[in-house]
């Protein structure tokens, strides 16, 4: 099974950088652990500063409204605040505007507006805006479809660090879309970007060591790789380490995990699984499966906070 892909959409990328505030107000609205000294306030006096302007406050707020887990997500409060503190130049508030206008999220679809945030985000040297420029000529979004174009601005992502560039990068090198095939290109970029933590590079990367691509084949390895990137939420991750523990290739057999696996793929949306699924489920009791079931609604739900997570920096 070849779970291998490009990002599949535009991503909600900030960062915890003070444009305008020496020492800005963090509200918190992301499940993970913050760099230390982070200095934490209560949402009133993040909304105070908000009205009074302060850009990373405003940002901040637009990301609280996104953020909200079950059915009071508030998207067009979400885009309110983003707005304001794009206008006044905070870069990630341009990115997450724009990502707004591309999907409709709040704001009418409008890809000519994203553009203009994205590229005002750009001039201020702001890797993520590298990166979702890329995205909109990789897949011909509101653009003519361009891998050259797509190339260009990932590459100065790259240049700027960004592990979503890495990665789309080594997309672009495993693949030869739009350049010659370079497979050890790929496993550079790859590598780069999953020891970042990306999700999507550790599962290729992954892929790449389990076919002997560019790498020695390690079946271990492929696992440990792709296992990361499940804990992520990652669902043809989940799917491949489910695999790989009801055959016991890099690791030792274990169907009850892989049952576990499965279930939070497939319960997440991904039909990959289904077949793997159904054929666990014959193979165990009913107690066992009650059981996976149980511990994947708590994985599904663990890794799909992580995986929201990821793509916001407070």
């Amino acid at each position: 099974m070849n779970y291998k892909v490009a990002l599949a959409s535009l991503l909600l990328v900030t960062a915890a950088v003070a444009y305008a505030d020496p020492e800005p107000c963090n509200l918190a609205v992301v499940s993970r652990e913050l760099p230390a000294k982070t200095k934490v306030c209560d949402s009133q006096t993040v909304a105070a500063l908000a009205r009074q302007g302060h850009v990373y406050e405003q940002n901040q707020l637009g990301l609280a409204a996104m953020l909200v887990v079950g059915p009071n997500v508030d998207l067009k409060t979400a885009a309110e605040w983003f707005q304001k503190s794009a206008e006044h130049g905070y870069a990630p508030a341009q990115v997450n505007l724009a990502v707004l206008y591309v999907n409709g999220w709040g704001v009418s679809r409008n890809y000519a507006a994203a553009q203009l945030w994205l590229r005002r985000a750009a001039d201020a040297h702001y890797a993520p805006a590298y990166f979702n420029l890329g995205q909109l000529y990789f897949k011909g979004i509101g653009v003519r479809q361009d891998y050259a174009e797509a190339l260009r601005f990932f590459q100065l992502g790259v240049d700027a660090g960004d592990s979503y560039s890495q990665t789309n990068l080594a997309y672009i090198y495993d693949r030869g879309l739009g350049v010659a095939q370079d497979v050890n290109a790929a496993v550079r970029w790859y590598s780069k970007a999953a020891d970042a933590g990306n999700a999507m590079a550790q599962s290729n990367l992954a892929d790449l060591y389990s076919h002997g691509e560019g790498v020695t084949r390690d079946e271990a390895m492929a696992f440990r790789l792709f296992q990361k990137a499940a804990e992520q939420g990652h669902t043809g991750a989940q799917i491949q380490v489910a695999y790989r523990l009801a055959e016991g290739v890099g690791t030792s057999k274990d169907p009850r995990a892989a049952l576990t696996w499965v279930t939070a793929a497939v319960s997440s949306g991904d039909n990959r699984g289904q077949e793997l699924l159904h054929t666990l489920q014959l193979q165990l009791k009913p107690s066992e499966i009650k059981r996976s079931q149980q511990v994947a609604a708590d994985l599904r739900q663990k890794s799909a906070t992580t995986a929201k997570a990821a793509l916001f920096q407070p």
